[in-house]
């Protein structure tokens, strides 16, 4: 199955999948998505009662993980449709000398899960939402387990306190935003799929409740405690998670379902960072089976033979030029990227600087490419075939500094909105096992991304890293939405990069998203004036709503300076 083939097919399943996506809702004007600290600490994440968790622990002499880990657990209060406790993620840690270090979060599949996982009978791939609404899309989770091995190496605090500001949330209550409202409204089939779900966020007459309304969650508030006190063990080793398992084979219509097991041999695993240059700055991020870094930085690299500068931001030509690096990186992506514990994957390779020379040479400022193929980076495996996908979804973004300068980017998930909709415990269950690829083989030849026992699905998620000429950090910086993860980090570096927009200009600038073989433009932005100019150079351009959620923290002009999209509810706060 060549490129051509599968790119419509990836982008109308994006295309459904954002018509779930929540209205855009601005932040309220009393907590702004920006915040300056002159040599101290900053948060930047999707919700303020997030950020302040995360202020409440470096207030508290805590570092940039404490900080970060409170964040991830008030996120799983307050912002249950995108991240917790019950999914993964990736966490990328820099020094201000330059040391950077990545651990991978990412849920497994069940020991006993195989090719077949996600076909019928016939060798047909079931139904999306068949597959989301059944235990058979519910991984590992492994937020807990990163944020004990992150906090061993960095932690300050002591582990209990870090829980804290979680534990007031779900004890005391949360009000609800716009956002949470209205994702609940179009997420009913999740949201309140089982009664702990439809009793904590509906009313009688299964609406959702309102705006404002004050919600407590007594279940969570009792398992946050439990981990305080007894550490991740209580998940992973203990009658809690043998419960969970056995919660989610119950839900799994198949043989080799979830067991104890799977739990107790769960890990969380630092990985190699994945770094390269361009121009004058050193850009580092997550490995397999994160996609993030290698396609963030093709993107990057492959336009480095262009004066964005000189273009600017204001010249469809720029965008023209961003899109075609897309198609190529994503190529690539589709073909190579998978668990690397699993697969080979030629991630050397892949941010090659004379391969991605090479690629870039391919992109015309004048016309469009006929049919991008994944190229050949060195060492890459050929006996590998690229096959159809479903669509990603949802995430959580934060980024953190603290005092002495060290930087945590982090992306936490549970996939879709209120991922597989199962419960336990107070909080939701991810779906991350869909970002497995639909089939095993594609004319007989395997894909990367095939669902095997005891693997991790690949991911978009790409918190990411940049450090300057003089070898200091310059920004800690990620994103949300699924499959356009990789292009919105990419975007902002460039905005900062090339153009020398701050980090909150350079995310507020327009979405354009081009993985095949057309082009997504955001509905309402600047871009719009452009689609004539773009369809002049070749292209096929449609508007759509799609789910862009970014979050950073840059150090610029002698300062701190946080960043959140103004599309989201995130804010920014320093000390």
């Amino acid at each position: 199955m060549s490129h051509r083939t599968i790119a419509p097919l990836a982008l109308s399943l994006l295309l459904a999948a954002c018509a779930t996506v929540p209205p855009v809702v601005e932040a309220p004007a009393a907590a702004p998505t920006a915040a300056a600290a002159p040599h101290t600490g900053m948060v930047s994440a999707a919700d303020q009662r997030a950020s302040e968790a995360g202020m409440a622990m470096l207030e508290q002499g805590g570092s940039a993980t404490d900080a970060a880990i409170a964040v991830m657990l008030a996120l799983t209060v307050v912002e249950p449709q995108s991240s917790g406790i019950g999914g993964g993620g990736f966490f990328v840690h820099g020094t201000p000398e330059g040391e950077v270090t990545t651990l991978d979060g990412r849920e497994k599949a069940p020991g006993g899960a195989g090719p077949d996982w996600f076909l019928d009978d016939n060798g047909q791939p079931i139904p999306f939402m068949d597959a989301v609404m059944s235990g058979l899309s519910v991984g590992v989770p492994g937020n807990l387990a990163l944020a004990r091995k992150a906090h061993e190496r960095y932690g300050q605090l002591e582990w209990a306190a870090l829980f804290e500001p979680a534990i007031e949330l779900a004890r005391d209550g949360f009000v609800i935003t716009p956002r949470l409202n209205a994702t609940l409204a179009r997420a009913k089939n999740r949201a309140g799929r089982v009664p702990e779900g439809q009793a904590l966020f509906y009313d009688a007459a299964g609406e959702p409740l309102p705006v404002g309304t004050l919600v407590k969650n007594p279940a969570l508030a009792d398992s946050l405690a439990q981990i305080a006190a007894e550490g991740p063990d209580w998940l992973y080793q203990g009658p809690a998670g043998a419960q969970l398992a056995d919660y989610v084979a119950a839900d799994t219509p198949r043989d080799g379902a979830m067991v104890p097991a799977d739990l107790r041999h769960y890990e969380a695993k630092w990985r190699s960072p994945v770094c390269g240059e361009y121009r004058v700055y050193r850009i580092c991020g997550m490995g397999p089976p994160s996609s993030g870094a290698t396609t963030v930085f093709a993107i990057l690299k492959q336009l480095e033979q262009f004066d964005l500068a000189a273009l600017g931001p204001d010249s469809p030509t720029s965008w023209h030029l961003f899109a075609e690096s897309q198609r190529l990186a994503y190529a690539d992506r589709g073909r190579y990227l998978g668990d690397s514990d699993f697969v080979d994957v030629p991630v050397a390779g892949l941010v090659n600087s004379a391969y991605l020379t090479a690629r870039g040479s391919l992109i015309s400022p004048t016309s469009t490419l006929a049919d991008p193929e994944p190229g050949v980076p060195p060492g890459a495996d050929l006996a590998l075939a690229e096959g159809p996908e479903w669509p990603e979804h949802g995430t959580s973004h934060f980024a953190v500094v603290d005092r002495e300068g060290d930087a945590v980017s982090w992306t936490s998930t549970v996939e879709g909105p209120f991922g597989s909709g199962l419960m336990y415990g107070g909080f939701y269950l991810n779906n991350e096992l869909t970002d497995f690829t639909m089939v095993p083989l594609v004319d007989g030849v395997p894909v990367a991304n095939r669902v095997e026992g005891s693997k991790r699905p690949r991911s978009s998620m790409s918190p990411t890293l940049v450090y300057g000429p003089e070898g200091n950090l310059r920004i800690a910086i990620g994103a949300a939405g699924g499959a356009t993860i990789p292009v919105q980090t990419a975007k902002a570096l460039i905005g900062v990069l090339d153009w020398g927009l701050t980090a909150q200009e350079a995310i507020a600038l327009p979405g354009l998203f081009s993985p095949g073989d057309t082009i997504v433009l955001e509905p309402g932005s600047s871009l719009l004036a452009m689609k004539g100019d773009l369809e002049a150079l070749g292209h096929k351009v449609v508007e759509h709503d799609m789910p862009f959620k970014a979050n950073a923290v840059e150090f610029v002009g002698g300062q701190w300076l946080g960043a959140a999209d103004p599309r989201s509810e995130g804010v920014a706060l320093g000390n």
